[in-house]
């Protein structure tokens, strides 16, 4: 008891931490309850307001005006270092409601898909006609009209990229003008006084990848999936925490997605290839798989392909870039010139026997959105990304967001509301 009342005293280590001591004291008001450990985790979460989620470390919110063109956009995104940012229509007028003010939220690498996929290299299977390519320039985004999912990439030289980012659709295009396209959000913010529940729930069930959280018509603060991994990071050592955290992956049943449900691109592949499947799956990820399809030697994830545009004399002198060595030749830039990145970091990998504390404090550390699930002799199992983690933390109660999401974006297909 000494002990417990010492800890207690102690400053947390960080705002997060704090946070996390919140929860503990709800949990041990939960203690004489007859709940399971994920009903009293969501009756801890319900009781604490989004207000008490610390801010994000940038002093104010990008904001990306709905007129920017795309170079604009991508240059903003990347002097930032942020993937996404809510875009804010120009045309609304100075009393509109943050619902009327922003048209929704584009991430970087939805912008460098759309420019890849408007300016795909035409295939000897697939000639591009002049309609298709008349579409693609007036921002028309179908994959059906440019049928690019309906067959393998075609080689593709290294200068290919460079070109990209002298084109007129790259520099004049504007953001409001590819709303709707891949990895474009509604925009659907919480208020300050909404549940940590309520937001934990939409990062995970609802596959939201960033929550905004408005106040008084502005947005006060947006709460990442990263974000939420950290702060479960910096709450090791608390009592709720290490109860949920000690279980072992397997026992929560992770990973959710299994090596036959994983999407994979071949070593030797164009890297185009991988960019097409993560449009095609809508996945945010994909390991690079050697010959045999089962060892994963590398990963792709859509943050990567913002260097084909912010660096792509990278690529200049290859014939041909392929999955591996786009992220070899990338990896070799980003040790050059110092930048510390995810890609840095290699092939990261779990095994069943891993715990979640163990995997949260892991995917922190590497700062990193994935992690895949290999067995004794390396061989692909699965893949866990920062969502399956967080849908292991909190459930859902029937009927719990009634007619919160009316005419904003569909339900999931197993939604209880």
């Amino acid at each position: 008891m000494a002990a417990e009342e010492e800890r207690r005293s102690q400053s947390p280590r960080s705002p997060e931490a704090r946070l996390g001591m919140k929860v503990e004291d709800l949990w041990d008001v939960q203690q004489g309850a007859r709940l399971s450990p994920t009903e009293k985790l969501n009756a801890c979460f319900e009781g604490i307001p989004i207000s008490a989620f610390p801010a994000s470390s940038s002093s104010h919110v990008v904001e990306i005006r709905s007129d920017a063109s795309l170079a604009e956009a991508v240059q903003l995104l990347s002097e930032n270092r942020i993937l996404g940012a809510p875009v804010v229509d120009v045309d609304a007028p100075d009393d509109a409601s943050w619902m009327e003010k922003y048209i929704g939220i584009v991430e970087l690498a939805g912008i460098v898909v759309w420019i890849l996929y408007q300016s795909d290299p035409p295939s000897p299977k697939t000639p591009r006609t002049g309609t298709a390519f008349a579409l693609a320039a007036n921002g028309v985004f179908s994959a059906m009209v440019l049928n690019l999912d309906q067959e393998p990439a075609s080689e593709t030289p290294g200068s290919f990229f460079e070109a990209l980012i002298s084109s007129e659709v790259y520099k004049n295009k504007r953001v409001r003008e590819i709303s709707g396209s891949f990895r474009w959000g509604p925009f659907l913010a919480v208020q300050k006084e909404d549940s940590f529940l309520t937001m934990l729930l939409l990062l995970s069930k609802y596959k939201m990848k960033s929550v905004p959280v408005v106040d008084e018509g502005k947005i006060h603060n947006i709460i990442t999936q990263s974000a939420v991994i950290h702060m479960l990071a910096e709450c090791a050592g608390l009592h709720w925490f290490e109860e949920w955290g000690r279980k072992k992956l397997s026992e929560l049943g992770l990973p959710l997605m299994t090596f036959d449900q994983v999407v994979k691109v071949y070593e030797n592949e164009p890297v185009l290839q991988a960019f097409k499947l993560l449009r095609k799956k809508r996945v945010g990820g994909i390991p690079i798989v050697d010959a045999s399809g089962r060892k994963p030697v590398g990963n792709i994830s859509l943050r990567d392909i913002c260097f084909l545009l912010t660096a792509p004399e990278v690529y200049h002198n290859f014939r041909s870039v392929t999955a591996k060595g786009f992220v070899t030749a990338t990896r070799d830039y980003l040790e050059e010139h110092g930048d510390s990145t995810p890609m840095r970091s290699g092939m990261i990998t779990c095994n069943k026997d891993n715990t979640m504390k163990e995997l949260i404090l892991m995917l922190d550390s590497k700062k990193i959105h994935r992690i895949y699930m290999v067995d004794g002799d390396g061989n692909l199992e699965g893949v866990i990304t920062l969502r399956d983690i967080i849908s292991k933390l909190v459930h859902e109660p029937r009927g719990y967001f009634g007619d919160f999401f009316d005419g904003v974006l569909p339900l999931p297909p197993d939604s209880r509301v």
